[in-house]
């Protein structure tokens, strides 16, 4: 009999082809994953990876079990849906992943909306950009919430995951509440902030290259002179008056003190959120729940800033 765990092992190790990747997306060592392997084989009898001294990949009858495997996993959890939704009551333990600016902006939320179901565990966790749809294909993670700066994610993605459009999040301005912009009556002009000491996450993030696309647009701005991991981080030195900022709303959600918020005229820069499942997993009741104060908590947490 094979063993569901193992052929789990299995199916991600054909997703990111190598043991020591595999080890790290699920959290193993890759000690424990290729004594799994290995143990896989014993149960398969046959040999199901071709390793080498430095590498390992899978053979012929390693990859037709691999997509066999990719299967049951998801036989079996539709099984377990429609078991679930047999029971009509959320129960049991739900794992959300979410990146830092929503985990921060949904949790009270959340926590408030989702406290009504005692039967039901809610784990919310921060991940890293780009993790949250792998996380949710391998299993590890019920749902994900997800930025796309692209608009091109969810054509882009398997078949067998569900997207659910949360809200749209445009860049808005955030200036000390001393700075002349700050007033509402008086008008954005990004011409005139061009030679402000701007504050950005590191190159090659996501909301940095809105910045720089928003800069561009008035033939650009010198070098940001200050560069910080997390939004966070930059909007409590905005208001400590070291500089200024773009940022998508839901980075505010925390209502930072000190800091005048505006909207940017003629700005379509903006990221779309999305919470993303399993399809199989949407009849679960504790999934359905979730999603559904997943859905209030991004309708409700943050107004829009002033005009322009």
């Amino acid at each position: 009999m094979l063993e569901l765990r193992r052929l789990r092992l299995l199916a991600e190790f054909a997703r990111r082809g190598s043991i020591a990747a595999t080890a790290a997306a699920l959290g193993y060592t890759p000690s424990a994953v290729s004594q799994q392997l290995a143990a896989l084989e014993r149960e398969a009898r046959i040999p199901l990876l071709d390793r080498t001294a430095r590498s390992a990949e899978l053979t012929d009858a390693g990859r037709r079990l691999a997509e066999r495997a990719e299967e049951i996993l998801g036989l079996v959890e539709t099984a377990e849906a429609e078991l679930s939704a047999q029971a009509d009551t959320p129960m049991g333990r739900v794992v959300v992943t979410a990146f830092p600016t929503a985990a921060v902006a949904f949790a009270p939320a959340l926590a408030q909306s989702l406290g009504d179901h005692p039967g039901l565990t809610f784990v919310l966790r921060q991940t890293a950009p780009g993790a949250g749809i792998r996380q949710v294909q391998n299993g590890e993670v019920d749902i994900a919430l997800i930025d796309d700066w692209t608009g091109k994610v969810p054509d882009q993605s398997p078949a067998a995951l569900e997207f659910f459009h949360l809200r749209r999040d445009p860049l808005v301005l955030v200036v000390p509440d001393t700075h002349p912009m700050s007033r509402p009556d008086r008008p954005v002009d990004l011409q005139q902030l061009r030679e402000e000491p701007w504050m950005a996450a590191p190159p090659g993030e996501p909301s940095r290259q809105a910045v720089e696309r928003l800069l561009d647009t008035v033939g650009g701005a010198r070098p940001v002179p200050w560069e910080f991991e997390g939004l966070h981080t930059i909007l409590s030195l905005v208001a400590r008056g070291i500089g200024i900022t773009a940022v998508p709303t839901l980075a505010l959600a925390a209502g930072d003190q000190g800091v005048a918020v505006r909207r940017i005229p003629e700005c379509t820069l903006a990221r779309e959120v999305y919470a993303v499942t399993r399809t199989a997993s949407v009849r679960r009741p504790s999934v359905a729940v979730t999603l559904r104060a997943i859905y209030a908590a991004a309708r409700d947490v943050q107004p829009d800033p002033p005009e322009g």
